[in-house]
């Protein structure tokens, strides 16, 4: 049976899932908010995105499933001598994963611009040497 009423057609009939340059787009939109004695403590991390931690990242760390892996901080935290520049030593990079970000970003009620900020500013706290559950403590205390 067609329908009686005209066709209408919504603004996400024709949207798509966004692509790592918009990814790109959003954590430079998120780094460039931060403030200033934050952004220098970062120095010269890289922020770098993939659809997916590679499996052997997610091997050494025990991860079966590769949407539980949302971000990744590679490097040494500034707590662990990261800011000390050695020949040879790689920068901190942070990693951002498209496909488990923008999983969770459906099953959540939270923007996804506030998704991406939110695992890059985790990432960023492995930087400055911050554990998961410092993090937790912190976000906790912030939400009182």
């Amino acid at each position: 049976m067609a329908s009686v009423r005209p066709i209408s057609r919504s603004d996400w009939s024709e949207r798509k899932a966004p692509e790592l340059v918009d990814f790109e787009q959003m954590a430079s939109e998120v780094l460039a908010g931060l403030p200033d004695d934050v952004l220098l403590r970062c120095g010269h991390i890289q922020v770098s995105l993939a659809d997916y931690a590679p499996d052997d990242v997610l091997d050494a760390l025990s991860i079966e499933d590769p949407h539980d892996l949302l971000g990744l901080f590679e490097g040494q935290g500034l707590a662990q001598g990261g800011d000390a520049e050695f020949t040879g030593q790689m920068p901190n990079r942070i990693w951002l994963f498209r496909r488990p970000i923008l999983d969770y970003w459906a099953a959540m009620d939270d923007t996804l611009g506030d998704v991406v900020a939110h695992v890059l500013i985790h990432e960023i706290g492995h930087h400055f040497g911050l554990s998961d559950q410092d993090m937790e403590r912190i976000e906790a205390a912030a939400d009182l």
